[in-house]
């Protein structure tokens, strides 16, 4: 089945980014561990990467691979190249209004995302705020990057060269890493430390860029260059691309209004990020790869006519995301204080046990969302492949102010970790009223393999989660502080829940070895 090929490429250089991405927060959490300067260094950071997430996975995830696919089948390479040429140039000029304009006003806008931060305590001559400002202004070119990215992304997707898309993520992470590992042991304030990092992440960009660029031509793609102009078809993606921004970027709002009310708290924007980077493992490996891997596939199944193949690869999608997620959902819930001691709480580091408490609270309320936040991966390409982006856009409003609302009333009650409550919460309606269109208007009927398979992967993840925790709380208690000690123990203890649950679905028969050589056998569908 293409579909798990696709996947499985894309979700191995997604897990190298997110392996990369945690040593790399180890080191963060290492020299700036959950303070102010850390509080701002990811408030300024979240703000590019907000947008990012609206334009690069909202817009072209949403609007423009379908209409790129339409453009091939019916009239050639060279329509879709002139139509990719308009989209170019039309978001270049839109996303760098949207940079120059945030470049200007940081100083008042960053408050939409970081108001909290103006109570903080001075950081040397500078307010906290103020370096955050200063942050932003850096950051803030990488949204433009990362938008332009994202288009190169789906014309290489299209055409199943899933390889150098899903690599470009790393690049950042290697960036980011060997400016942490250049600081190791010269004592540099943690505010020019966090400004290294913030430049890091621009210079990284332009490398990402460049590299698909390089992939693009390589493949013989065609991209002409031209003036920006509100062609039909342009307008045709924008109609479709708006909708398709709002619905991508809700769910990152949540987020983003969660850090906000953090904000008000010191150290809590740091909790949360720590919390959020280690449930998006799982969750950038399997959801994010899923749902890129899922579009161009329902998308060129639909546009020839293949609705039988567009529901199949619906199936399977939901029961991948199943076997994968079921087990990361039960292991993040039952150990979190294990694996964010191992990870952060190093010895010399700014990351006390303090945090290791509040950051595992966090980290359990977002692990009973996983599930929800792969789902919508699955559920939302199949209405983006059918050049319907607005139903999501309306259900991720609902879910929007559901999280607001209830994230609020949370954080100003039973504590900052509410906030991450809020978030699941929303997450699963946002699912539950998506999934109720799709199964009503038969756009999903869930087959028998999958009906018969997915009691089967719960029965499998339980029986895991249960012997992972005694083995975790004695991983626990053989925690050092030392970096490879503990990394040590973290494989020791993650290696047995691994085989543990690959037996157990062997016994529950859950996924078999024929499953693996009919996924990846070539030519396969």
């Amino acid at each position: 089945m293409k579909l798990i090929r696709s996947t499985a490429i894309i979700s191995f250089f997604t897990m190298m980014s997110r392996i990369l991405g945690l040593i790399r927060d180890q080191l963060t959490a290492y020299f700036l561990g959950a303070g102010p300067i850390n509080d701002a260094l990811i408030t300024a950071m979240k703000l590019p990467n907000l947008f990012r997430r609206m334009f690069a996975e909202g817009a072209f995830n949403a609007a423009f691979i379908p209409l790129y696919v339409r453009h091939k089948q019916e009239s050639g390479d060279g329509s879709a190249a002139d139509f990719a040429g308009e989209a170019w140039a039309s978001l270049f000029f839109i996303v760098a209004l949207i940079v120059i304009g945030f470049q200007i006003t940081m100083p008042w806008s960053l408050n939409m995302i970081g108001g909290g931060l103006e109570h903080a305590a001075q950081a040397g001559e500078q307010s906290v705020y103020d370096l955050a400002v200063l942050y932003a202004r850096i950051t803030m070119p990488y949204l433009l990057l990362m938008s332009l990215a994202a288009l190169l992304s789906g014309m290489l997707n299209t055409e199943n060269r899933f390889a150098i898309a899903a690599f470009v993520p790393v690049l950042y992470n290697l960036v980011a890493i060997s400016i942490l590992a250049a600081m190791w042991g010269r004592d540099v304030p943690v505010e020019k430390l966090a400004l290294y990092l913030s430049i890091g992440m621009t210079v990284a960009g332009f490398l990402q860029l460049g590299l698909l660029f390089w992939a693009v031509r390589r493949a013989k793609i065609r991209l002409p260059f031209k003036r920006p102009r509100l062609t039909p078809r342009v307008k045709r993606l924008w109609l479709l691309g708006i909708p398709g921004m709002i619905s991508a970027g809700i769910t990152h709002i949540n987020i983003t209004v969660s850090n906000l009310l953090a904000t008000f708290r010191e150290g809590a924007a740091s909790w949360l990020y720590y919390s959020d980077r280690l449930y998006q493992l799982p969750l950038g490996i399997i959801g994010i790869a899923m749902g890129v891997a899922l579009l161009p596939a329902l998308s060129n199944r639909l546009k020839s006519g293949d609705e039988k193949g567009a529901m199949s690869s619906m199936n399977r999608a939901i029961e991948i995301a199943a076997l994968l997620t079921l087990p990361a959902t039960f292991a993040l819930a039952i150990m979190p204080e294990f694996l964010v001691s191992g990870l952060f709480e190093l010895s010399g580091g700014r990351f006390k046990a303090s945090d290791t408490v509040q950051t595992s609270v966090a980290l359990r309320m977002f692990a009973f969302g996983l599930p929800a936040f792969v789902l919508l991966k699955v559920l939302t390409p199949a209405f983006f492949a059918r050049e319907n982006t607005k139903t999501p856009m309306i259900f991720a409003g609902v879910s929007a102010i559901i999280n607001v609302i209830l994230g609020a009333s949370l954080f100003f009650t039973v504590g900052f970790f509410g906030l991450a409550l809020a978030t699941t919460i929303a997450g699963w309606t946002n699912v539950i009223l998506l999934g109720r269109i799709l199964l009503r208007e038969k756009l999903l009927v869930f087959d028998k393999r999958l009906l018969d398979r997915l009691p089967r992967i719960a029965a499998a993840s339980a029986l895991m989660g249960l012997a992972i925790w005694p083995i975790s709380q004695w991983g626990n208690d053989r925690l050092t502080g030392n970096l490879i000690t503990d990394y040590f123990m973290l494989m020791i203890v993650c290696g047995t829940g691994l085989i543990i649950y690959v037996l157990a679905s062997l016994i529950f028969k859950s996924f078999g070895a024929n499953d693996l050589r009919y996924a990846f056998r070539r030519g396969s569908r």
